[in-house]
């Protein structure tokens, strides 16, 4: 006997898993939500996304004090930075947001089962409270939704003290005199750009030639030049073969990426950013005969259905982009069909963003996917140093990029280096997800003086017309 049954239950209150359950609750179905932390909200909440972007803000804020604002005709005294004040602006806004979820849970009557999920069957989950109590809940559904953990490199053992995962990386009690990065990343190139703000020295090794793998090669380039004047170093085509950490300092072994000599480098704070897995840990899959591949990542047939049919399976923990707002999609489209409708989600729609100063963004296909696939395309560019929204605020950095069919002009791709680039990406979005033209982003009234406009320019320069350069 269960001590309750439900319509679905959701393992994991990350932004796939809490979202999921809200979805599902309002659609009228009787909803859990599993979480093992003493906080909702998941890796990204707690440990990613949020408390990264705080820190990120305030550390852009002083870079501002300090090297900027005087640009506008602002004066300021010495500035200087408050670590622990900054800190607990982190954790306020992490507060805040764990707490949001709480309330929304509450509100749309999704109950919360406390502790750690385990599959006793096919159709039972046990949790196992804080207290250490065992108790059994029942479901017509489940949804795994359980995020992904970070990985390490093999020799090299994170202590979250000297070797530090993105966690320790948020909460370093002082600011390093030289902090090695190895990954050349989303997570590695934002935490990087904190502590270089803060006055560490960083280096960033990554094994691979470029920084930002995944991203256009064209922005990739620029943003590592961007990057590189802004203080930070790059390694790349670098492997590091070993860390060792003594009390006060890590010596690392680094060689080239292809092969040679190797040499040492020495380093306060070595932050480990080179990818994450999928966390299934302890959910007992077997039990409920639910599969997994080589990597790790829960099987599903293309609709988040795994090899049991009425458990299904969203964000990190499956394939794709580990991105929070893909596994928010997904939990909507997986809570949409178990009440009988049609959820879906277009993948060439999900955008992603570096939180950099400049940021990255983009949605879509790169060139280098376009070439291999033997697409025809045109680019229209167009540099915010045209950009009389860009030259008001200083922010002339970086250009927008629209790739786009050369037959039926559907825009493919979109790529922006730039302030605020992350917003801005958003309209990209929906012309991706609703199968926009260039002409339509062109044609389409875009409020002046914005920095959106640079969109609408690079639209406008697909057909060799932009207006402004």
């Amino acid at each position: 006997m269960s001590d309750a049954s439900y319509d679905v239950i959701v393992i994991g209150s990350g932004p796939g898993g809490y979202v999921c359950a809200i979805r599902a609750a309002q659609l009228g179905l009787k909803t859990a939500c599993v979480e093992r932390r003493e906080t909702l909200g998941g890796t990204c909440l707690n440990i990613g996304c949020i408390p990264s972007k705080a820190l990120l803000q305030a550390t852009e804020k002083f870079d501002e004090a300090q090297h900027h604002l005087a640009d506008f005709g602002v004066k300021v005294g010495k500035v200087s930075v408050d670590l622990e004040a900054m800190l607990a602006h982190k954790d306020k806004v992490v507060q805040a947001n764990v707490s949001g979820v709480e309330f929304l849970f509450k509100k749309n009557k999704v109950d919360w089962l406390k502790g750690e999920a385990a599959f006793a069957g096919a159709d039972t989950v046990a949790v196992t409270g804080p207290d250490g109590k065992r108790a059994t809940y029942s479901a017509k559904a489940f949804v795994i939704a359980t995020g992904s953990d970070s990985i390490s490199l093999p020799g090299i053992e994170i202590d979250e003290q000297r070797i530090v995962s993105s966690t320790g990386a948020l909460s370093l009690p002082k600011i390093p005199k030289h902090l090695v990065v190895i990954g050349g990343g989303y997570i590695g190139l934002e935490m990087g750009s904190v502590w270089r703000r803060l006055g560490a020295e960083v280096t960033v090794v990554e094994f691979l030639d470029r920084i930002l793998p995944n991203m256009d090669g064209e922005i990739s380039k620029q943003m590592q030049r961007l990057l590189t004047r802004k203080g930070m170093k790059f390694r790349l085509g670098t492997k590091v073969t070993s860390a060792k950490a003594s009390q006060r300092a890590v010596k690392l072994t680094i060689e080239p990426a292809a092969g040679g000599e190797a040499e040492t480098l020495d380093a306060d704070v070595v932050l480990v950013a080179v990818g994450r897995r999928p966390f299934t840990d302890g959910l007992a899959l077997d039990q409920a005969g639910v599969e997994t591949d080589d990597k790790g990542r829960v099987r599903t047939d293309g609709h988040w259905r795994t090899t049991a049919g009425h458990i299904y399976a969203i964000g990190d923990v499956i394939d794709g982009p580990m991105l929070a707002h893909k596994a928010e999609e997904e939990g909507v489209a997986v809570a949409e069909i178990l009440a009988g409708q049609s959820g879906h989600v277009t993948y060439d729609a999900i955008p992603g963003v570096v939180y950099t100063a400049p940021e990255v963004a983009q949605v879509g296909r790169t060139e280098e996917e376009l070439k291999a696939a033997g697409v025809d395309y045109k680019v229209g560019k167009f540099p915010f140093t045209a950009n009389g929204r860009a030259r008001a605020m200083n922010a002339t950095e970086g250009f927008v990029k629209v790739l786009a069919d050369a037959a039926t002009d559907r825009v493919l791709g979109v790529h922006i280096l730039g302030a605020e680039a992350g917003t801005m990406i958003a309209e990209c979005a929906m012309a991706v997800e609703f199968g926009a033209s260039a002409e339509d982003i062109a044609r389409t009234c875009h409020a002046h003086p914005t920095l959106n406009e640079a969109v609408k320019e690079a639209a406008l320069a697909v057909d060799g017309r932009p207006i402004h350069f």
